[in-house]
């Protein structure tokens, strides 16, 4: 722990930050460790769905879907959102309200035969995790607006950057012991979320002690409609009038077709085509993660300097590349067997690119936005990035199945990076044509 310590203190140059940065840094490093406990669970969360659950491949897309169609709700909360003054003890209400139901799944039963087809436990599951996701409504705009109030614009991509490389290290053990734990009883995720469950409620409490302080005062609008009519003409306004962040989110759109489409397919590729374990479902999951940490300080301070739709561009260009290498494995699917893990030689380009997109995505996903607004605008920026999110889940996830069912592995993975090049040249179109307009100046 004292090493950890000194090479955040060294390496961030953490004594010469001011004292409020210093303050949200060591928060922002605790939430992002206890939510990674968190992601480490739920990296294999489909997995278990597929599984140990027995849930249909459909059901499996709508458990994805749910991740990010939660955010639809942004529109009927957003502008009630901007006008709740004690932010904080929101987050802290939301955790709680939204991660304690994990531990519910202690309850369900250890047999996997009481999982029949169109079980109602698979119903309970589902419902349980639409709860947890819709917490991510309040709390991700927060941690944006919280961020960037307290950080200079120099110090926010390094700093959210370290505080990423922390919980990545986390979530990587997490998953690495869960995935362990399930190979040796696949009953385990019973205890492991109430495990879950606190690591989750304690996050957002970590995030509440944030400073913050409303600098803009709004004016009280009564009624739910006015309120979403407010939502809509914001988020409107914002896309009208900022064009660069108009085409960061086409681009945005496109990729997130192409990544929602694939990601259920994927999993069902691993178990079903691939024929792979927990633990090695994990072990690839945490090598590719692993590599992420060492990429995750140079992609932070690299945001730092270059425009997202630069960034996004090899983001893009990343997650192309392992969708490709997927299709490699389909076509030669050579392998060995080291320790428990079927280890495919083909998978190795999957391993390299997916480092770079986990690299890569963690910090453009929650944070690009921000580089288009000002800091009291970064809630209402992320806010329309998580909104347009989830329109895209409301189709994407489950036209991925269908292409699966309908044409196989290949022609969905192929289809996706069709995308991926659409969305590569719009980034880099924006930002070309921006360039040109100032040398013009």
């Amino acid at each position: 722990m004292n090493l950890l310590r000194n090479y955040f203190i060294n390496k961030v140059g953490y004594r010469a930050l001011e004292p409020n940065e210093q303050h949200t840094f060591r928060l922002h490093i605790g939430f992002s460790v206890t939510d990674g406990f968190v992601a480490g669970v739920l990296a294999l969360n489909e997995f278990v769905f597929l599984r140990s659950l027995k849930g249909s491949s459909y059901q499996l897309s709508f458990l994805f879907q749910f991740s990010v169609i939660a955010f639809i709700f942004l529109i009927f909360i957003s502008e009630w959102m901007k006008r709740v003054k004690n932010k904080q003890q929101l987050v802290k209400i939301t955790g709680i309200a939204t991660r304690l139901p994990l531990a519910f799944l202690i309850l369900f039963p250890r047999s996997s035969d009481a999982y029949t087809f169109d079980s109602v436990y698979h119903y309970i599951f589902l419902t349980i995790f639409l709860i947890y996701y819709l917490g991510n409504l309040v709390i991700f705009p927060t941690i944006n607006l919280f961020l960037k109030s307290n950080f200079k614009h120099s110090n926010f991509g390094p700093l959210f950057s370290y505080s990423t490389l922390a919980g990545k290290i986390t979530m990587l053990v997490s998953a690495f012991l869960y995935g362990w734990v399930l190979d040796l009883d696949s009953a385990a995720f019973r205890w492991v979320f109430i495990i879950a469950a606190v690591s989750g409620i304690l996050s957002t409490e970590f995030l509440s002690r944030i400073h913050y302080t409303e600098t803009v005062v709004y004016e009280k609008i009564n009624g739910i409609w006015l309120s979403v009519k407010g939502s809509m003409k914001s988020m409107r306004d914002i896309l009208r009038y900022n064009l660069p962040f108009k085409h960061f989110e086409w681009g945005f759109m496109f990729y997130g077709f192409a990544f929602m489409s694939t990601t259920t397919v994927i999993t069902i590729f691993f178990e079903k085509e691939l024929g792979l374990n927990y633990f090695s479902v994990a072990t690839y999951k945490n090598v590719y993660n692993i590599l992420a940490l060492f990429l995750i300080p140079y992609f932070g301070r690299s945001l730092s300097r270059i425009d997202p739709r630069k960034f996004a561009a090899i983001t893009f260009l990343s997650i192309m590349l392992f969708l490709l290498s997927l299709v490699l494995t389909y076509y030669l699917p050579a392998h060995t067997n080291i320790m428990g893990i079927k280890f495919y030689y083909a998978m190795i380009p999957y391993i390299i690119f997916q480092a770079i997109f986990a690299a890569t995505m963690s910090l453009l996903w929650s944070i690009g936005s921000a580089y288009f607004c000002k800091p009291s605008e970064a809630g209402d920026y992320q806010s329309v990035h998580l909104f347009l999110t989830s329109a895209r889940s409301l189709f994407a996830p489950l036209l991925g199945v269908l292409f699966f069912e309908l044409y196989g592995f290949v022609f969905t993975f192929i289809v996706g990076a069709g995308f991926l090049v659409i969305a590569i040249g719009i980034m880099l179109w924006s930002y070309g044509k921006e360039r040109n307009l100032e040398i013009k100046k």
